[in-house]
């Protein structure tokens, strides 16, 4: 482990926080976008919660919600532990690492979210709009491209430090 002129350890790049930021950032994306913008799915909305009447809808937004407390929690940790970095003396911060966290955070939110949910749970899928019989290409999607921003986040972390990105 480097070390500056004191002798003493000198602290790495706070991959945790941006790690954090990517789930954070992942987890709005999904509940804002497809959520509420595209409104192709909902928590629950497979699961017996159809969002087409008002109570399912009742439901489902009370479980979006849940979802977004949850994604601000992570947001919340990613702040707290990027701010206690920012306060050590010599963190070696990098733009291409604090990148490559958040890829890494938000691919793993994908790969979690669309296994857990989409595939074991069934709670929802992706784009519930298309006919059903599609809904499998759209998940399968979806971890495609958590799956990419991982491997590109994890390459991106792996790559030496550059001075002063």
């Amino acid at each position: 482990m480097p070390t500056h002129s004191a002798g003493a350890p000198r602290p790495g790049f706070p991959t945790s926080a941006g790690i954090f930021f990517g789930l954070g950032i992942g987890g709005f994306f999904d509940g804002i976008v497809l959520h509420q913008i595209l409104q192709w799915h909902h928590m629950a909305s497979s699961a017996g919660h159809s969002a087409h009447t008002v109570e399912g809808l009742q439901w489902n937004t009370f479980f979006d919600g849940l979802f977004h407390a949850a994604t601000y929690i992570f947001v919340l940790i990613g702040l707290a532990l990027l701010w206690r970095s920012a306060r050590r003396v010599h963190v070696q911060w990098s733009t291409p690492r604090f990148v490559g966290s958040l890829l890494v955070g938000f691919g793993a939110f994908n790969l979690v979210e669309g296994i857990v949910n989409h595939q074991i749970l069934g709670l929802h899928h992706v784009n519930e709009t298309v006919p059903r019989d599609q809904w499998i290409y759209w998940d399968i999607g979806f971890l495609v491209w958590g799956a990419l921003m991982l491997v590109a986040g994890w390459a991106l972390l792996r790559r030496p430090p550059v001075p002063q990105d």
